[in-house]
């Protein structure tokens, strides 16, 4: 996913250690990025001619010039599962002919829709991903398509698999997340500046799994953005910063604040950033409110960066 946004730098020192921490607030995606559920693929023709894209000027004579166009990406992305795939992990030759009745239902009613329009010229590569639960296990279809502009659904499928390797998947969650299923659901806890509102994966999984272990006496969802001023003071004057390194690799830094002054007892507030181990830039991922201790106990894992002082910097 594209990381664009503006910087919140933080000076943090640790004891005289000084450890600097920069936040990077997501910008709103634009209106004319956001996308709905494609409907199922067609394959018009007019005159013996195949039209894939119309106002794009993307009409063939014939099944050879329409596969000579699009041959690039094609391999670019028949080369990336070939890298990718684990017999071990994964569906084997057999399994994947047996469940590829599923394209059609991942087309007509994606999980998740993924554009991809820096790495081809003048061609946008979207991802469309379903996931699919049986007795056994869960497991995913993944759908690399092209959508029509003149009728918003997919006419070409470049490639496509089913999969139950999470880092398979991942590999195919690339550049720029347009739709998620779960994006109403969650819209309660997405405050301007945060993952959630770009559909940010790991943001929603993080946000799921915390409001399934908070207590039923917990601050209501519906309430969470009432306290969204605190997000600020709880980054530039955390009570505590905790860093940890999760199972899956993600580096999670978290501030967390108390608030006695809001006529909430044990009301904190706890925000949750990625720190990017090469540039060292952490994303806002989301942020909430609650005044259950066992819950804020929950987030104080692995380094102690509590700050004997704050300074914030401009970014540039």
């Amino acid at each position: 996913m594209r990381k664009v946004a503006s910087k919140l730098n933080k000076n943090i020192k640790v004891g005289a250690k000084a450890k600097t921490i920069k936040i990077k607030m997501k910008k709103p995606v634009p209106a004319k990025r956001k996308a709905q559920a494609h409907k199922a693929p067609k394959k018009i023709q007019e005159k013996e001619l195949i039209i894939i894209d119309e106002k794009q000027g993307l009409i063939f004579e014939n099944d050879k010039t329409l596969f000579g166009y699009f041959s690039a990406v094609i391999k670019e992305y028949e080369t990336k599962f070939q890298k990718n795939y684990d017999l071990k992990n994964d569906f084997g030759l057999n399994e994947q002919v047996e469940h590829e009745s599923l394209l059609d239902e991942t087309m007509d009613d994606p999980d998740e829709i993924w554009v991809n329009d820096t790495a081809f010229e003048d061609i946008a590569v979207h991802t469309m991903i379903r996931a699919f639960e049986t007795k056994q296990q869960v497991f995913y279809y993944v759908a690399v398509v092209y959508i029509s502009s003149d009728d918003n659904y997919p006419t070409f499928v470049f490639f496509h698999f089913p999969t139950k390797d999470l880092k398979m998947l991942e590999t195919f969650r690339q550049n720029e997340i347009i739709f998620h299923r779960k994006l109403e659901a969650i819209q309660f806890a997405a405050i301007e500046g945060d993952s959630l509102l770009e559909g940010d994966y790991l943001a929603i999984g993080l946000l799921e799994s915390m409001l399934k272990i908070r207590g039923d006496k917990d601050i209501p969802t519906d309430k969470f953005k009432d306290y969204a001023d605190c997000r600020e003071s709880t980054i530039n004057t955390p009570d505590e910063i905790w860093r940890k390194v999760d199972t899956e690799g993600h580096v999670l830094v978290t501030f967390i604040q108390e608030f006695e002054d809001l006529g909430v007892e044990d009301l904190h507030y706890i925000v949750v950033t990625e720190e990017d181990a090469e540039s060292q830039v952490n994303s806002l991922l989301f942020s909430f409110p609650t005044n259950d201790i066992t819950l804020v106990d929950r987030y104080r894992q692995g380094e102690n960066l509590e700050a004997e002082e704050v300074a914030t910097e401009s970014s540039h």
